[in-house]
């Protein structure tokens, strides 16, 4: 319990500690201030309860009208303080919601920890999503009714409490084993028995409610992922007639859904054979209990009336817990989910390197004594010592599982796993992947990023798609740039990747297989292209063929762990040998 608040009191922190947080925090007071008025409203209409009732048993017809009117204007400002206050935390939620999905975007985005958490399975780091987007709404929600609430009712609980004992001014009488026994106030006593025994039952019969919340979010939050991840592949799945094995999946997913779902509305039965009668009897208990004082002519028709409301709103203030149960049973969920999310990106955001990197002191890329490993700690092959200096190219040739790929991602910073010490270059190091990445957006957004498009003319925009012949794509408006994006063929999306590169005209360029999707005609001219147009870069081409259309590209064989050579002759530029 101890570490479930302190995480919800760290989660509350980053709710105002950003921008609007603070506004939000009034919000707060103003909420809680409105809570407080609508007691008072409360409090008023306990002792309306008692002068209406004796209005009636004297059958005064003034005094009940009277009664009558006082009534709808207690209830008119009631609903204006519920209405202003709900409307108000309406506005609470959406400033704090704010701030805290930007303090967990933050996390998740600072140092790539989005990167160093994608294997991660545990308290679902594999749905990152569902941690942004759904506990952030989840925990603001359920934290700002469940707080206000609980602060508004334990000052409600003294008003009321106050006016139950100045109302119990008789005691509760009988007869135990021949011993005559008086409970004065009984009716105060009473109270807090009656709701510290349901609220027992309620935890024991309740607790197991949070694992299974948790469990159940994280089931349809796999089953969302991979209908997710049906649609971003269509094409493949199609041409594979891959429908049946899909469907398999979504069943799978869903009966794991539905497992869960059948615990889940066991353990509510098992709740709700006691809290479901516990509702429905709350609210006449007290007039049962108030009984005896009536019966035996202590107290008038409207006393017993008001010592029921009296009563009945000390129960169901100190009935808050189990009103609430599960509701709280979220809030913790949520706030434990979204704690490790942010305590495990916090982690990842500053790994460790390994291989260690470090900068070059000749301004060139160093590899020294590097084995990179997988995650699990197999160790891939050892690299050799080698040195590129800038300004020009080269190809470092592997065959397939040697650790190209690899190597790209831990020259870039992002792999965590091997030995050695890369040294890495001066000036803007970028890599260009196999499979690149189209933002959403439109088409000026999706060719500067990951700078905002404002950062580039139009011109220099439309020369970059030039210069890889897809100078056709700048005519395209949003939608068909939203249709022709889902269609693109690997080579066009490798010619875009390509023409991102040339705007961001970076000092080191490594492409990691950024042109097998073309043919040998479009690559020469397209990395001719590249070439003239980022004379000074260094170029860094991993890939299984050598690259063509560009001159001089030095050959370094990471299974030979040869020195850098120049090409041979059967594999110069086309240009030349057709020449």
């Amino acid at each position: 319990m101890s570490q479930v608040l302190a995480r919800i009191r760290t989660l509350t922190r980053l709710c105002i500690a950003g921008p609007g947080g603070k506004l939000g925090a009034v919000y707060f007071v103003l909420v809680f201030a409105l809570g407080l008025a609508g007691v008072q409203v409360t409090v008023r209409l306990i002792s309306w309860t008692a002068d209406f009732y004796n209005a009636l048993q004297k059958l005064d017809v003034d005094a009940t009208l009277r009664q009558i009117a006082i009534f709808f204007g207690l209830i008119a400002i009631s609903v204006t303080l519920f209405l202003t206050g709900a409307y108000l935390r309406k506005m609470l939620q959406i400033r704090w919601r704010r701030t805290l999905t930007e303090a967990v975007l933050d996390r998740w985005l600072a140092g790539k920890a989005y990167w160093h958490l994608r294997e991660r399975t545990d308290h679902g780091l594999d749905n990152p999503d569902q941690r942004i987007a759904e506990d952030c709404r989840i925990f603001v929600e359920k934290l700002t009714v469940e707080a206000i609430e609980l602060v508004t009712n334990i000052v409600a609980l003294m008003s009321y409490v106050a006016i139950l004992w100045s109302l119990s001014t008789f005691p509760l009488s009988f007869s135990l084993f021949g011993q005559a026994v008086e409970i004065p106030r009984y009716m105060v006593w009473a109270a807090p028995f009656y709701v510290a025994v349901a609220t027992g039952v309620t935890h024991a019969f309740g607790r197991p409610l949070k694992a299974l919340t948790v469990e159940q979010q994280r089931r349809e939050a796999d089953f969302r992922f991979a209908l997710t991840r049906l649609r971003e592949h269509v094409e493949a799945v199609a041409l594979a007639d891959g429908e049946p094995a899909e469907r398999r999946l979504f069943r799978e997913r869903f009966q794991a859904i539905a497992s869960n779902w059948r615990s889940l509305a066991n353990r509510e039965l098992i709740l709700g054979c006691f809290t479901r009668p516990y509702f429905q009897t709350v609210l006449r208990i007290p007039l049962f209990l108030a009984l005896p004082a009536y019966l035996a002519g202590r107290v008038t028709f409207g006393g017993l009336m008001q010592i029921g409301s009296a009563f009945q709103n000390v129960v169901t203030t100190l009935s808050w817990f189990i009103f609430s149960y599960r509701d709280l049973t979220e809030l913790a969920a949520a706030a434990s989910r979204l704690a490790h999310f942010i305590e495990a990106a916090d982690a990842a955001a500053t790994p460790a390197p390994r291989p260690v990197l470090a900068p070059s002191p000749s301004g060139g890329l160093h590899l020294r004594d590097v084995v990179l490993a997988t995650p699990a700690g197999r160790s891939l092959a050892p690299l050799p010592d080698v040195a590129l200096e800038p300004g020009h190219s080269y190809w470092l040739a592997a065959p397939s599982g040697h650790g190209k790929s690899t190597l790209a991602k831990a020259v870039a910073g992002l792999w965590g796993h091997g030995e050695g010490v890369i040294e890495r270059p001066h000036g803007r190091l970028l890599v260009t992947p196999q499979q690149p990445y189209l933002p959403l957006g439109g088409l000026r957004g999706a060719l500067a990023y990951p700078q905002a498009p404002e950062a580039f003319a139009d011109t220099e925009l439309r020369a970059a798609l030039a210069t890889v012949g897809l100078e056709a794509m700048w005519e395209l408006d949003a939608a068909a740039w939203a249709d022709l994006r889902r269609g693109l063929s690997g080579g066009e999306r490798q010619r875009f990747a390509l023409a991102r590169a040339l705007l961001q005209k970076p000092d080191w360029l490594v492409l990691d297989e950024a042109t097998s999707a073309l043919d040998l005609d479009a690559e020469e001219q397209v990395l001719t292209a590249l070439r003239r147009a980022l004379p000074q870069a260094t170029l860094v081409f991993i890939a299984h063929r050598a690259p063509r259309g560009i001159d001089g590209v030095r050959k370094i064989d990471l299974v030979r762990a040869s020195r850098p050579e120049p090409l041979s002759g059967d594999i110069l530029p086309l240009s030349e040998r057709l020449g």
